[in-house]
């Protein structure tokens, strides 16, 4: 897991061509952008446009991806992101390869990571994750999340 700002990502573009794709395509947009999915390289680098309210961490279930590499970008709002290794986790919902996904339970520790506007996640499939977590109350978010075919 990487957590760090839109603006200082170059830095983690050496990660690949593929997520310097993506860091790439994220410095390009700017708040006025549709919801949905963009195309950035076809399905081994897109975007998931999303605007919501985050809500209490019990409402919110962590997550882990096989084939992509999550790029969590908050362009407004704030949130918290939960983060603990995937393999110290008990499966709940065993790894659906259609969606690219794996259900966790909750574990007994996690991390917290504050996202601010214009704070960037780096989360590889080793980082379970339960994004969309209140920070200090109900936030209007602007995400934008990359992802980035291993």
């Amino acid at each position: 897991m990487i957590l760090t700002s839109l603006a200082a990502s170059a830095p983690y573009e050496v990660l690949g061509p593929r997520v310097a794709a993506g860091l790439r395509w994220l410095r390009s947009v700017d708040g006025t952008i549709a919801d949905g999915r963009h195309e950035i390289d076809g399905d081994d680098v897109f975007a998931l446009v999303a605007r919501y309210e985050t809500g209490p961490s019990t409402e919110k279930r962590f997550e882990a991806h096989r084939v992509y590499v999550d790029l969590q970008y908050v362009a407004e709002g704030s949130e918290r992101i939960l983060h603990a290794p995937a393999a110290a986790m008990q499966v709940e919902v065993p790894y659906a390869a259609e969606n690219d996904i794996v259900w966790f339970a909750e574990p007994p520790f996690a991390s917290s990571l504050l996202m601010r506007a214009g704070n960037l996640a780096i989360l590889h499939p080793d980082d379970a994750h339960k994004p969309g977590c209140m920070a200090g109350g109900r936030h209007a978010v602007t995400k934008i999340v990359v992802k980035v075919r291993l």
